[in-house]
């Protein structure tokens, strides 16, 4: 069984950038750094395009779990702990 690989690794072994990656899929750069990055969540479609252009199964490429915005608490509220 071959290793996982992240996003960006499986980007840079295609010789792509995440602007040559945001041009082929036609979304914006920001898209491709929030995917690699976990900030976002990828549509099941767009991972099997970003699979495709990478020319690297979907069981091989490791994707990034969403990274929680911690909300920031009000000032009425208490904080953890208190």
């Amino acid at each position: 069984m071959m290793p996982k690989i992240t996003l960006k690794a499986a980007r840079v072994n295609a010789g792509m950038t995440q602007e040559d990656v945001a041009r082929e899929m036609h979304r914006t750069k920001q898209t491709i750094v929030n995917w690699e990055a976990g900030v976002t969540a990828i549509r099941p479609n767009d991972l099997q395009a970003l699979s495709d252009l990478y020319a690297m199964p979907i069981e091989y490429i490791n994707i990034p779990k969403l990274k929680r915005k911690r909300r920031r608490t009000a000032f009425w509220e208490e904080e953890e702990g208190e």
